[in-house]
Order: C-alpha cells, then sequence, then structure tokens
C-alpha cells in the first residue's frame, strides 16, 4: 500500500505523512484523502494538523431516519464536527453576520473545509414564502449528494429552535429552486457550541436531513480519549433511566 501510494502522490506528500504520523491506519487514511481529493502538499498537512480524521462524519445528526442507507452513509461522511476556520480573524464573537462576511471573503478556503463536492450558490438568499420574505445564511450544492444543502450560521450555542428555523428554510429550498432530479435539500446547522444530547433530541421527529456541529476559529485539541469516553449518547441515557424504572 506504501508502495503504491507513494508511486500516486508526489514524494514530498509521503515524506510528510511519514514526519507528521505514526500510526500506519492515520498514514492510510490520509493517503486515501490526498489521492482521492487532489490534495496539495500545504493542504495535506493542514488537514493532518486539525485533526480531520477525527472530525470526519461526527456532526450530530438525522441522516439514518431521513434519508436512503445509501444516501444516509455518504451524508454522514460529508459532514464533520466541528468545524475549524482558522482563517477568519473574528473581533466580535457574537457577530453572525461579521461571521458570514469573512466565510464568503474567504470562500476557497470555506469549502475546502467543506469538503469535496460543494459548490457555493449563495449568501442570503431570498426564500418568499407566501407573502413573507426569509433568507438563508448561505446556499451551496454538493454534486456528490446532487442536493442543496443549506448552511445556518450561529454565533452562539445550539438551540433546539434552531432545527425549526432551518427545517423551513429547507423545505422552501425543496420547493423553489430544486430539480425535481435533486434528493431531498439537506441542512447544516453550524454553533458556537452545543449539547450534543440536546441537539439528538431536538432532530427526533423531523423528517427532513439535518446535520448539527461547532465551528471552531482555531484548532482546538478534542478531549482526551478517556474523557471523551465517559460522555453518555441518548442511547446510553435511556437506558439508565429505563432501569432505574
Amino acid at each position: 500500500m506504501l508502495q503504491t501510494a507513494s508511486a500516486t502522490l508526489p514524494w514530498s506528500h509521503y515524506v510528510l505523512l511519514l514526519e507528521k504520523l505514526n500510526a500506519p491506519e492515520e498514514r492510510l487514511w490520509y493517503m486515501s484523502g490526498a489521492i482521492a481529493e487532489g490534495w496539495s502538499h500545504s493542504v495535506l498537512s493542514h488537514q493532518i494538523e486539525t485533526d480531520l480524521r477525527k472530525r470526519s462524519g461526527k456532526a450530530v445528526n438525522n441522516f439514518k431516519a431521513t434519508l436512503p442507507p445509501s444516501d444516509s452513509v455518504l451524508a454522514e461522511q460529508a459532514f464533520k464536527d466541528p468545524y475549524v476556520f482558522d482563517f477568519l480573524a473574528m473581533t466580535d464573537k457574537r457577530n453572525e453576520r461579521g461571521l458570514e462576511d469573512q466565510l464568503v471573503r474567504h470562500v476557497e478556503k470555506f469549502l475546502l473545509e467543506l469538503g469535496q463536492g460543494f459548490a457555493f450558490v449563495g449568501r442570503q438568499v431570498r426564500l418568499t414564502i407566501g407573502d413573507d420574505e426569509f433568507f438563508a445564511d448561505l446556499l451551496f450544492y454538493n454534486f456528490r449528494l446532487r442536493c442543496f444543502v443549506v448552511v445556518e450560521l450561529k454565533a452562539t450555542a445550539f438551540k433546539p429552535e434552531y432545527i425549526g428555523q432551518i427545517n423551513m428554510y429547507m423545505s422552501a429550498v425543496d420547493d423553489l429552486m430544486a430539480h425535481p432530479d435533486d434528493k431531498p435539500t439537506i441542512g447544516l446547522l453550524l454553533c458556537k457550541t452545543k449539547n450534543n444530547v440536546v441537539a439528538e433530541y431536538s432532530l427526533r421527529g423531523f423528517s427532513k436531513p439535518i446535520g448539527v456541529a461547532e465551528w471552531e476559529s482555531k484548532v482546538v485539541k478534542s478531549l482526551p480519549e478517556e474523557f471523551a469516553t465517559t460522555l453518555p449518547s441518548i442511547s446510553e441515557l435511556e437506558a439508565e433511566l429505563s432501569d432505574d424504572g
């Protein structure tokens, strides 16, 4: 595998993988990504430094309940948690419009962090619903998923009511913009922080596919594994409650 990859990738990529990563499985994962997505040397280095492997597929979502199995797996792989926007220079971390401005200004870096297959459609996209107008923060199209992706930005902690808001925008995009051959629009809610259990409960009952993730303006190492594994999931909490009952 190493010989095959080194023949496919430039030698500098191979040296980078050997210098920055110790575990063979990590090297193979980033090798595969570099080959599949054509990462340059600097992009590969950035993906390693921001722990892309640990973040991929980690967004809280309801994809299994709202998408066909093959689509749900692809959608889950397309989203991550957290998203790292280390190119931002935030002066007011509660200024959502300022966050949006900078993401659009650095749209190439934003698209790199979103991942392969995303194309930028527009910002503050007007959606006319009856006699009212609403504006979706950011709209993308994903050519792998074959659907629109509505991205809502929040500079605060996750709140359950955010789900209803993005759900409405997704319904409007499906009706007003999507082609009949497009698959259902997916929503991505980016919050500064979130309670995973609250986010999971909030997604229940919604028929549209939505992912919830955090964003960071700098690389923050995740909790040590021994602490991360102690955080309960919804199923674990429910099992404990039923046992108590």
